[in-house]
């Protein structure tokens, strides 16, 4: 009986990627695994096919001979060298079955998903985060902050290489670079993390003396870093590159400064609007007048008080806020505006004159005072209603 087509068996047109061959193999091996398909000897037999054609092209030396010679290429009749591929792909499946294995398992064997085992030379660094706390006015204007950062560098001794005279570490006999091992168990192959290298998939021969081999060390850097204006509490500073040296001479990772505005004791912050609470006079809230009140930039504004002002009363002062942090086309890039509250202060610590005149004041004053005689109106209206 005639073989089938490989990319037919995978279910695939010529010329497939090399993902979507894998996804093929996962969908149809998951599809008519043996554990699904109990004495089916049917599924069986299919599931042996899939895993022999992704064997086959999987490996991009099978797949080009394959697509030129088709079976033949395996059978020892053409394509010279690869006459011992077919062999291995008919009698063992377990290598192949072990990548989408590794796929769906790779987390509980302690790889990161889209991590390449220990092929790479070098690993990237680790993340670091640092929590910056800056004043409001550091906020509104900017600043350059520097900032204390320990963590591991480079090693300079090895170019961080790890070995003595930064001479590249050697290939591990062990898992041939690889930074695992294989082990066939029943059905199932395997994967564990190389004994010899610790996954690395080099090991170094002569360690470098600074570092002991690592490649890097522990060291505290000063970084200057620019607070742009406009900044709020859980803004997000990114400095590529300043994180955790990586491994072998590996990139570094990346600094994220997370920025926290600490509060004011003159201003409220919301987004771009700032609020500020200003005590008048009694007699300045009955009168009307002029106040001065502090802007953020340091500056002073005066604030006109209309006559009969009551307490909680907001004037607005344009353009006296925060800045905005970032703004493209389409957005509003202008500053925002600052809320002045009045708040009414009633006077203490009265002397005997100044009682006697507020005592005279209110025997004289009648319709001066409009939402005590609305509030009172009301209520004798509740009681009436409630007599009734």
């Amino acid at each position: 009986m005639a073989k089938r087509d490989y990319y037919e068996v995978l279910g695939i047109a010529r010329g497939a990627s090399a993902d979507e061959i894998k996804k093929a193999y996962r969908t149809k091996a998951k599809e008519l695994h043996p554990d699904r398909n109990k004495d089916c000897k049917v599924s069986e037999a299919a599931f042996k096919e899939v895993n022999e054609a992704y064997e086959c092209l999987k490996d991009q030396q099978k797949k080009a001979a394959y697509d030129r010679f088709g079976h033949a290429a395996f059978e020892g009749g053409a394509g010279g060298g690869f006459g011992g591929f077919g062999r291995q792909a008919q009698g063992d499946f377990g290598s192949a079955f072990a990548d989408v294995f590794e796929d769906l398992f790779g987390d509980m064997m302690g790889r990161r998903p889209g991590a390449s085992g220990g092929r790479s030379r070098a690993s990237r660094g680790q993340d670091l985060r640092y929590n910056l706390s800056v004043t409001l006015e550091e906020a509104f204007i900017g600043a350059q902050k520097a900032i204390k950062v320990p963590g591991s560098v480079a090693c300079a001794a090895c170019n961080g290489t790890g070995a003595e005279g930064a001479v590249e570490p050697a290939t591990c006999p062990t898992c041939s670079g690889m930074g695992k091992v294989r082990a066939s168990q029943g059905f199932f192959t395997v994967e564990r993390t190389c004994p010899t290298c610790n996954g690395q998939g080099q090991i170094v021969k002569n360690p470098c003396k600074e570092c002991h081999g690592a490649g890097r060390i522990e060291k505290e850097r000063t970084l200057s870093v620019n607070i742009p204006a406009g900044v709020e509490t859980g803004t997000r500073i990114r400095l590529a590159g300043e994180g955790e040296a990586g491994m072998r001479g590996g990139p570094a990772g990346d600094l994220y400064i997370f920025i926290e505005v600490r509060e004011h004791e003159i201003f409220i912050r919301d987004g771009r609007m700032l609020a500020c609470q200003v005590p008048v006079s009694m007699i300045a809230a009955a009168l009307g007048g002029e106040i001065e009140v502090p802007t953020i930039d340091g500056g002073r504004s005066r604030v006109k008080i209309p006559p009969g002002t009551q307490s909680g009363k907001q004037l607005r002062l344009r353009g006296k806020g925060m800045p905005p942090l970032r703004h493209g086309p389409g957005m509003n890039g202008e500053a925002g505006d600052m809320l002045i509250e009045l708040s009414v202060e009633t006077p203490v610590n009265l002397t005997a004159r100044q009682k006697e005149l507020l005592r005279e004041f209110e025997t004289i004053h009648a319709d001066n005072s409009p939402q005590s005689q609305g509030f009172f109106q009301k209520i004798k209206g509740f009681w009436d209603e409630m007599k009734g």
